[in-house]
């Protein structure tokens, strides 16, 4: 029998990264049983692949831009199709069309794909019997369970305007799942756009980081709040559910939810 004064074992930790949707996907498993998590990690890489195939804006033969061009329609599509652009016009609701789904006049679910997919894939190694999961797409974080035992899985956000700096640190403490998406100009440029004008947005704002349970929507959340800017976002964001929020503008002003705290660690 073990003593109950000895730490408990760190879980088998499983780590991989992969290149694909024009960004770089990072897991790190704790934990199930070895055989079960690397087929499922395997199937994790997989589905993120053909997700690339299906949703691509820069594939001419995507499903995505056969749509975008005409020559498809919704439900001759896989069925992730039609689910995403759901998602799409729930977003465009709740935001009151900061959120949108049109580029250039024409279809691109771009703002919500990633991190759906960071979210459904790491839904799949839990499923798979891991005890804790964190899959990091391309700066968007979604984290189930814990990486060992009185450990909580923490997050680093980047300080937009201190290169190799952070501007705070997510904690997971307390919760079975957590995410962090963040958008800003500081990486791409302004590639955010403002969907009244159809053009780069044009705001005080240089990052929006948003912290909930699901990447999926903190994903488009801070998109839609980027663009935006401080003032409205703030109030917008404050008005969410389970959605906490840490906004920084170019001229080094930091503004945040009222429960952000509770998150920070």
């Amino acid at each position: 029998m073990a003593d109950p004064a000895e730490p408990a074992e760190t879980p088998l930790a499983v780590r991989h990264a992969e290149e694909v949707m024009g960004t770089v996907f990072s897991f790190d498993v704790r934990g199930g049983e070895p055989e079960a998590v690397q087929a499922a990690l395997a199937e994790a890489v997989a589905q993120l692949h053909a997700v690339d195939k299906v949703f691509s804006t820069y594939r001419e033969d995507s499903q995505i831009s056969r749509l975008a061009r005409g020559e498809l329609t919704v439900d001759r599509c896989d069925p992730e199709v039609a689910e995403v652009l759901e998602l799409c016009a729930e977003a465009e609701r709740l935001s009151d069309g900061w959120f949108s789904t049109r580029y250039a006049g024409l279809i691109d679910p771009t703002g919500m794909v990633k991190g759906w997919a960071v979210e459904r894939v790491a839904r799949h190694l839990v499923a798979a019997g891991a005890s804790g999961v964190s899959v990091n797409g391309g700066g968007d974080v979604q984290m189930y369970g814990v990486p060992g035992p009185h450990r909580p899985w923490r997050v680093g956000v980047s300080d937009p305007l201190r290169p190799g700096g952070l501007a705070a640190v997510v904690s997971a403490a307390g919760v079975d799942e957590l995410a962090v998406a963040t958008s800003g100009s500081a990486e791409r440029g302004t590639h955010i756009v403002d969907p009244r004008t159809g053009r780069s947005a044009v705001t005080n704002l240089v990052a929006v980081t948003v912290v909930g349970p699901r990447i999926t929507w903190a994903d488009a959340w801070a998109t839609a709040a980027f663009a935006m800017g401080s003032r409205q976002a703030l109030t917008w964001l404050e008005s969410l559910p389970d959605v906490e929020a840490l906004l920084i503008t170019a001229g080094d002003e930091v503004r945040c939810t009222g429960g952000l705290a509770n998150r920070l660690g």
